[in-house]
């Protein structure tokens, strides 16, 4: 549905994205992750046609062709990361003008002001509106059309609590309609909550893609494992760092960095040793550490 084979973007003497190379199906939520700089509005905005590349292809649709072609960019939609709308304008107004643009039905418009909650503002000036209301009208705006791909560049960056369960909801109806999303975003929250693979840019570069199982699987391994223990048997944390290395004692708490199996594996040490474990505590890793080690402190 979207395939990026070998694309490069320079701009001058600046490379911003170098020989990316990525294919997402279609039915697909997909994640674009990576600090200031790194690629991925240049990445999305070449998906949605709007740049061309210096070398390599992006690809969209079934069947495939180049972005730029007005097949393709007619099977997108596109959200940028900063909307702007004549001032002059309700929200009615700039929402009926693209619906007529992309020759939608008048229930469409309908249907999307109330699912981005702008019902009460749609016929107020877009000069009144806050950064979080213009970011929902345009999402409003990005679900006119009813696309098979749909890009969206920081989507949640100025969203209120409304804003961004209009978004969590047209990303799951995007999922239940079998229709593909490429996002990016610096919230971790939104991104492992709602993505089914995840792609990592650093410096231009694909540096990580990995799918929602496998971050699982990661993060699992990143995991810390609490012992609370009644006392401390002489030799114990020895034995233990033979199965988990990175053990250590914190007062009467065993702290454990080690990936599930070996925590299963400290516990039997634990008991076998006959110390009376009178406390367990134990939590996965966060992505937004586990993506702090893959940009390598980039900011």
């Amino acid at each position: 549905m979207i395939a990026f084979r070998g694309f490069s973007k320079r701009f001058g003497r600046v490379d911003a994205v170098r020989s990316l190379t990525l294919d997402i199906d279609a039915g697909e939520i997909v994640a674009l992750l990576g600090p200031n700089g790194s690629g991925k509005t240049t990445s999305i905005k070449a998906a949605a046609g709007l740049i061309r590349p210096t070398s390599g292809d992006v690809l969209v649709g079934m069947p495939s062709r180049p972005a730029t072609d007005p097949a393709a960019r007619e099977a997108c939609s596109f959200l940028p990361q900063k909307v702007s709308f004549p001032e002059a304008l309700t929200g009615r107004e700039v929402v009926e003008f693209y619906r007529a643009l992309r020759g939608g039905s008048p229930a469409r418009a309908d249907a999307v002001m109330k699912f981005t909650s702008l019902n009460g503002a749609g016929g107020r000036a877009v000069s009144t509106y806050s950064g979080g209301m213009l970011q929902r009208l345009g999402l409003a705006v990005a679900m006119l059309p009813e696309s098979p791909v749909l890009l969206l560049d920081e989507p949640t960056a100025a969203l209120d609590p409304d804003g961004l369960c209009a978004f969590y909801g047209l990303i799951e109806a995007r999922r239940a309609h079998g229709q593909t999303v490429l996002f990016s975003s610096h919230h971790m929250g939104d991104v492992e909550r709602l993505a089914d693979r995840f792609a990592v840019l650093v410096g231009g570069r694909l540096a990580a893609s990995f799918t929602a199982r496998e971050l699982t699987s990661k993060l699992a391994d990143r995991g810390v494992m609490k012992i609370t223990l009644a006392r401390r048997p002489e030799g114990l944390l020895n034995r233990v760092r033979a199965a988990a290395p990175a053990a250590v004692w914190a007062a009467d708490q065993l702290i454990v960095p080690a990936p599930a199996a070996s925590r299963i594996a400290v516990i039997d040490i634990v008991r076998a040793s006959g110390a009376e474990i009178t406390g367990l505590a134990a939590e996965e890793g966060r992505l937004d550490e586990f993506y702090r080690t893959l940009v390598g402190g980039q900011s």
